[in-house]
């Protein structure tokens, strides 16, 4: 079932809401993401040409906004602050409502002023996470798995071939497993397909995509101590970022051996970092440490981390 919080459509809209009204609105207070469009109070004579002369004004939110940027820096390798790109966000809003009409633009050229560069470089990490759902590559889940041997196989061989972003998993319940998983997709219905997917296997299933909550917090604070995380052995491992790579994790690592956390985020890099907590009888350290030899993957014992001591043992 999806779920929908409050969209974060900018509460910089003053000339839309000021239309909308026939009168000058002040805004209490105006959202600083695209701050070259944060007024509170549209001018006088900006009100009266925009009554005279614009036809529509489309609102569009962060995620849409953060698209743009990447799309423009893709076709141009120029970064704009996210003013700059708000007529590429506009554009495409526009064209996709004209897919749902009756008249579809074709054969036309759409101009959009894409200026100014006044962009923190430390916002290019909101930026790039935001984008990628915002042009529907990324849908992300919370999915509940029987908390048994071969659950987390069996809910990665549903997910096939997609490609996965990011896998949040803390053990947490002894029979149920709580897990966040991002998904890259093609399309904008996808994620309920998806969704329909893991449901039909019987994976109970909320849809975050559209959930302000999960995008920018839940996905960061899934974790923390666990009783159930006995004899828990912690490793990071730098897995291929290829196709399989986690497939062959688990196939080859010994059946009766839980996994009590995971964490795993695409970087775009050619490995991918994973975060994994083992439940290891002490006897089969031997078989364990066999286990690792044979898979090749570079990895690091973090048990004794002082870090994991405090936030996760």
């Amino acid at each position: 079932m999806p779920i929908r919080s409050t969209p974060f459509l900018s509460p910089s809209a003053a000339a839309a809401r000021s239309i909308k009204a026939g009168r000058r609105i002040t805004l209490p207070d105006v959202g600083l993401f695209s701050d070259g469009t944060a007024v509170k109070l549209v001018g006088e004579e900006t009100f009266r040409i925009t009554r005279q002369l614009v036809d529509d004004i489309i609102l569009v939110d962060t995620d849409a906004v953060c698209t743009a940027i990447k799309d423009i820096f893709q076709d141009t390798r120029s970064i704009v602050e996210p003013a700059g790109a708000l007529a590429v966000a506009g554009a495409k809003a526009y064209i996709e409502r004209a897919k749902n009409s009756k008249k579809p633009i074709r054969n036309q050229s759409l101009i959009t002023i894409a200026c100014g560069a006044n962009m923190n470089f430390d916002r290019l990490r909101f930026v790039a996470e935001m984008a990628d759902v915002g042009e529907a590559r990324e849908a992300v889940f919370a999915v509940t798995i029987p908390e048994e041997h071969g659950s987390f196989k069996r809910f990665c061989e549903v997910v096939g071939p997609r490609n996965v972003t990011e896998f949040n998993y803390r053990i947490s319940d002894a029979k149920s497993a709580h897990i966040f998983v991002g998904i890259q997709t093609s399309s904008a219905d996808e994620p309920a397909r998806i969704a329909k997917t893991f449901e039909k296997n019987g994976f109970g299933t909320l849809d975050l995509t559209h959930d302000e909550l999960a995008k920018v917090h839940i996905r960061h604070l899934v974790g923390g101590k666990s009783s159930l995380a006995q004899d828990e052995l912690l490793y990071r491992f730098e897995f291929p970022e290829r196709p399989g790579a986690l497939m062959r994790f688990l196939s080859t690592m010994n059946p009766n051996w839980n996994i009590s956390l995971f964490h795993y985020r695409n970087q775009g890099g050619d490995v991918g970092r994973i975060l994994v907590g083992l439940q290891v009888p002490k006897k089969e350290m031997k078989t364990f440490r066999a286990f690792l030899d044979n898979l090749g993957y570079r990895h690091w014992d973090e048990s004794k981390n002082p870090l994991y001591k405090l936030f996760l043992g």
